[in-house]
Protein backbone atom coordinates (compact mmCIF):
# COMPACT_ATOMS: atom_id res chain seq x y z
CA UNK A 1 0.00 0.00 0.00
CA UNK A 2 2.82 2.43 0.84
CA UNK A 3 4.46 2.33 -2.65
CA UNK A 4 1.06 3.03 -4.17
CA UNK A 5 0.58 6.03 -1.89
CA UNK A 6 4.04 7.38 -2.70
CA UNK A 7 3.42 6.95 -6.42
CA UNK A 8 0.06 8.71 -6.15
CA UNK A 9 1.62 11.62 -4.25
CA UNK A 10 4.40 11.93 -6.82
CA UNK A 11 1.87 11.90 -9.65
CA UNK A 12 -0.19 14.58 -7.93
CA UNK A 13 2.88 16.72 -7.25
CA UNK A 14 3.99 16.42 -10.86
CA UNK A 15 0.52 17.26 -12.15
CA UNK A 16 0.35 20.37 -9.94
CA UNK A 17 3.82 21.47 -11.03
CA UNK A 18 2.96 21.17 -14.72
CA UNK A 19 -0.45 22.81 -14.27
CA UNK A 20 1.23 26.01 -13.03
CA UNK A 21 3.43 26.35 -16.13
CA UNK A 22 2.32 29.00 -18.64
CA UNK A 23 0.92 27.65 -21.89
CA UNK A 24 2.22 28.77 -25.30
CA UNK A 25 0.23 28.47 -28.46
CA UNK A 26 1.77 27.33 -31.75
CA UNK A 27 1.75 30.86 -33.24
CA UNK A 28 3.69 32.29 -30.31
CA UNK A 29 6.15 29.41 -30.33
CA UNK A 30 6.74 29.70 -34.08
CA UNK A 31 7.22 33.50 -33.89
CA UNK A 32 9.68 33.29 -31.03
CA UNK A 33 13.21 32.49 -32.15
CA UNK A 34 14.96 29.74 -30.25
CA UNK A 35 17.85 30.94 -28.07
CA UNK A 36 21.26 30.10 -29.39
CA UNK A 37 22.97 27.30 -27.50
CA UNK A 38 26.35 28.20 -26.05
CA UNK A 39 29.25 26.43 -27.67
CA UNK A 40 30.81 23.88 -25.34
CA UNK A 41 29.23 25.25 -22.17
CA UNK A 42 30.19 23.30 -19.05
CA UNK A 43 27.46 21.35 -17.31
CA UNK A 44 25.71 23.41 -14.66
CA UNK A 45 26.66 22.42 -11.14
CA UNK A 46 23.79 21.87 -8.70
CA UNK A 47 25.11 24.75 -6.57
CA UNK A 48 24.47 27.16 -9.50
CA UNK A 49 20.69 26.84 -9.04
CA UNK A 50 18.89 29.20 -6.68
CA UNK A 51 16.34 27.35 -4.60
CA UNK A 52 12.85 28.70 -3.91
CA UNK A 53 11.70 27.64 -0.43
CA UNK A 54 8.02 28.31 -1.19
CA UNK A 55 8.09 25.96 -4.19
CA UNK A 56 10.14 23.46 -2.18
CA UNK A 57 7.51 23.26 0.54
CA UNK A 58 5.00 21.76 -1.91
CA UNK A 59 7.54 19.21 -3.12
CA UNK A 60 8.36 17.89 0.37
CA UNK A 61 4.93 16.41 1.00
CA UNK A 62 6.13 12.84 0.47
CA UNK A 63 9.30 13.41 2.51
CA UNK A 64 7.21 13.75 5.65
CA UNK A 65 6.05 10.15 5.36
CA UNK A 66 9.43 9.02 6.69
CA UNK A 67 11.34 12.11 7.79
CA UNK A 68 8.40 13.82 9.51
CA UNK A 69 7.72 11.09 12.03
CA UNK A 70 8.25 12.06 15.67
CA UNK A 71 11.50 10.56 16.90
CA UNK A 72 12.61 10.12 13.26
CA UNK A 73 11.71 6.41 13.22
CA UNK A 74 10.13 4.80 10.20
CA UNK A 75 7.25 2.32 10.43
CA UNK A 76 9.91 -0.32 11.02
CA UNK A 77 11.18 0.29 14.58
CA UNK A 78 14.73 -0.83 13.82
CA UNK A 79 15.21 1.66 10.97
CA UNK A 80 16.41 5.15 11.91
CA UNK A 81 15.48 7.94 9.49
CA UNK A 82 17.78 10.98 9.55
CA UNK A 83 16.55 14.44 10.46
CA UNK A 84 16.51 16.61 7.34
CA UNK A 85 14.71 19.71 8.60
CA UNK A 86 17.22 22.44 9.43
CA UNK A 87 20.14 20.75 7.69
CA UNK A 88 22.50 22.87 5.60
CA UNK A 89 21.06 23.75 2.19
CA UNK A 90 24.29 22.69 0.48
CA UNK A 91 24.32 19.34 2.31
CA UNK A 92 20.73 18.63 1.29
CA UNK A 93 21.43 19.69 -2.29
CA UNK A 94 24.47 17.42 -2.48
CA UNK A 95 22.68 14.45 -0.88
CA UNK A 96 19.63 14.65 -3.15
CA UNK A 97 21.82 15.12 -6.22
CA UNK A 98 23.91 12.07 -5.28
CA UNK A 99 20.75 9.98 -4.77
CA UNK A 100 19.48 11.19 -8.15
CA UNK A 101 22.74 10.24 -9.89
CA UNK A 102 22.90 6.90 -8.06
CA UNK A 103 26.23 7.62 -6.36
CA UNK A 104 24.53 7.56 -2.97
CA UNK A 105 22.68 4.32 -2.33
CA UNK A 106 19.21 3.94 -0.85
CA UNK A 107 16.47 2.50 -3.09
CA UNK A 108 13.61 4.66 -1.78
CA UNK A 109 15.64 7.86 -1.79
CA UNK A 110 17.00 7.14 -5.28
CA UNK A 111 13.46 6.65 -6.60
CA UNK A 112 12.29 9.85 -4.93
CA UNK A 113 15.25 11.95 -6.09
CA UNK A 114 15.08 10.70 -9.68
CA UNK A 115 11.52 12.02 -9.94
CA UNK A 116 12.72 15.60 -9.34
CA UNK A 117 14.37 18.05 -11.71
CA UNK A 118 17.57 19.81 -10.65
CA UNK A 119 15.49 22.92 -9.88
CA UNK A 120 13.11 20.83 -7.75
CA UNK A 121 16.10 19.51 -5.78
CA UNK A 122 17.34 23.09 -5.22
CA UNK A 123 13.85 24.15 -4.10
CA UNK A 124 13.54 21.21 -1.69
CA UNK A 125 16.96 21.93 -0.19
CA UNK A 126 16.08 25.62 0.20
CA UNK A 127 12.84 24.80 2.04
CA UNK A 128 14.17 22.04 4.29
CA UNK A 129 17.12 24.18 5.37
CA UNK A 130 14.68 26.80 6.74
CA UNK A 131 13.02 24.33 9.15
CA UNK A 132 14.04 24.19 12.76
Amino acid sequence: MRPLMIAACLALTTAVAFADEPKQDAATTAATPAPAAPAAAPAAAPAALKGDATAGKQLTYTCQGCHGITGYKNAYPSYHVPRIGGQSEQYLLNALTEYKKGTRKHPTMQAQAQSFSDQDVANIAAYLSTLK
